[in-house]
């Protein structure tokens, strides 16, 4: 039989058990979630105790300085002063990583926003693992993936189109994009705001030496420079559209990403190793951020609380955003939806508009042959993009759905002569007679107009035939008519483009661009012009 213990024994077995409790507690408080909320509280506490006290909690490495999350449980994002990103804001209830967020409350983990509007500082920041995931346009991605291949950047989801954000402004006189010709014109080399230049040229029928580029460091500067008068254009992005043209008497927007709807499309990319170790939160984040896009797109009482964020955020940093001022930077976007991104990683077969490697793919060739993607052609979109997270979501309902197809008003004799923004000629051969087109017609209209109609998707076509002087003028008009119905015909049937897009005119030899005097001439006049004019 044991004996009794002795008082000594009792008060060390009573301090041995003491201190594992402390030693346990302590442990607790460091290295736990749960500890940490109550650290936060304590200090909060005793630092309230004080008057006029402006203690804040303490914070060690392993909690963010928001909520008490630890940085497990935080994914960091790199945006830039952009109302495109408001539906994964919305979602996160603010910029901030706290228990608040929808992103914590459904999947376990908070995004922390970090507005990065210096281009530079914003790659560095991204390579250095101060945020994990970073904002780029997929048409400008070429001119940088090919210097970030050591970290093998993949493009994860599309957070929306521009529509309005971006815009050429022009001083009086310009009237249409083949103004320009030979003109100054301001522009942010390698961002959004060339390639929309880009594109704007290709529509008339032009390419960048045709004009000459006055290059900037910023669309801000680009503005700057316009406002000061040294230049004929610039590209810009709002609100610095309405800024130029209220600075400069006469001046207007020539055209914006309105209705050259399908060009800038905000992408989010990460490091591949990023994405291999966090697949299951990235894919959660995807469909959070998607959901918190459809509610806004939806619902006016979400857009004004995703403003109302937008707003408070950069006037804490500050940038003064009123709520008004926030929801129209909302309104300059599209914010796309999970049927958005299937159509942009190309997984629905039936969509015949613009898709991500289509733009990326286009963009890389341009820049490549511009000489600003260095002597090699940048990696290939298969090389570029991870359409996992899209695959692997399932998000059913309407507010879910792709975006639906402009409707266009009623086609009106108006609409015959009405100002085109730009004109692009493309010479289709018929036979003599015939109005009919054969497979090289077909591909020709592929090649050569198809890409702009699809990335000037709110933007009416009108279809000019023209013919030489053969023939009687009546024969000839009623002829180049049928021909220019056939094309929007094919559009229409292939390309499942509104009837109601199209205004079919038929010039006849009125509208000639060389002498009927000689065959070369005459090959010339046998055109179709397309122009891009606005509603």
């Amino acid at each position: 039989m044991a004996g009794k213990l002795t008082t000594f024994s009792k008060l060390l077995i009573t301090m041995l058990i003491v201190g594992a409790v402390v030693i346990g507690g302590k442990y607790v408080l460091d290295n736990t979630e749960a500890g940490q909320d109550i650290k936060n509280q304590t200090e909060n506490v005793q630092g309230s105790g004080n008057a006029g006290s402006s203690t804040t909690p303490k914070t060690n490495s392993n909690a963010s300085s928001s909520g008490g999350l630890s940085s497990q449980n935080i994914i960091k994002v790199g945006v830039v002063t952009w109302g495109g990103y408001a539906g994964g804001q919305y979602f996160n209830e603010g910029f901030e990583p706290t228990k608040n967020s929808r992103f914590y409350k459904d999947y376990g983990f908070a995004l922390e926003f970090k507005v990065l509007d210096d281009f530079v500082a914003s790659r560095e920041a991204w390579k250095q693992d101060d945020v994990d995931l970073l904002w780029q346009t997929v048409d400008a991605f070429p001119t940088e993936s090919g210097a970030l291949a050591q970290f093998d950047p993949v493009i994860l989801f599309q957070a929306d189109w521009s529509r309005g954000g971006d815009a050429i402004v022009v001083r009086r006189g310009i009237n249409n994009v083949s103004d320009l010709r030979g003109k100054k014109v301001a522009v942010a080399e390698l961002t959004p705001s060339h390639s929309f230049l880009l594109w704007m040229l290709e529509a008339a029928g032009m390419t960048q030496n045709d004009i000459e580029i006055i290059p900037q460091e910023s669309a801000i500067q680009a503005a700057q420079i316009f406002k000061s008068g040294r230049v004929d254009a610039a590209v810009v992005w709002s609100p610095d559209d309405i800024l130029s043209v209220k600075a400069v008497p006469g001046s207007r927007v020539l055209e914006s990403t309105k209705t050259a709807s399908n060009i800038i499309a905000d992408v989010f990319y990460a490091k591949r190793s990023f994405v291999n170790a966090n697949r299951d939160r990235l894919q959660q984040l995807y469909e959070g951020w998607m959901r918190g896009a459809a509610e806004i797109n939806n619902s006016a009482s979400a857009r004004r609380k995703a403003a109302t964020i937008l707003g408070q955020e950069f006037t804490e940093r500050g940038t003064a955003l009123s709520t008004d001022e926030a929801a129209e930077m909302i309104g300059n976007v599209r914010l796309v939806t999970h049927g958005d991104n299937k159509n942009f990683f190309g997984l629905n077969s039936a969509y015949r508009g613009v898709t991500g490697e289509k733009l990326y793919t286009e963009m890389s060739n341009d820049y490549y042959d511009l000489g600003h993607t260095g002597d090699k052609m940048p990696p290939t979109w298969s090389a570029v993009n991870f359409p996992s997270l899209v695959m692997n979501t399932t998000l059913t309902g309407e507010e879910h759905f792709p975006e639906k197809t402009k409707e266009f008003a009623t086609v009106t004799k108006a609409d015959e002569t009405k100002a085109a923004i730009a004109t692009k000629r493309v010479s289709i051969s018929f036979r003599t007679g015939e109005f009919k087109l054969d497979e090289n017609s077909k591909y020709i209209i592929d090649k050569e107009f198809v890409p702009i109609a699809n990335a000037f998707s709110n933007a009416r076509i009108r279809i000019e035939g023209n013919t030489d002087s053969s023939g009687s003028r009546a024969t000839n008009v009623a002829l180049s008519k049928k021909r220019a119905q056939s094309v929007a015909d094919y559009l229409i049937a292939e390309y499942n483009m509104p009837r109601n897009r199209f205004v079919v005119v038929g010039n006849g030899p009125d509208k000639p661009v060389a002498s009927n005097n000689t065959d070369r001439g005459k090959a010339q006049n046998r055109r179709t012009d397309f122009e891009l004019i606005s509603e």
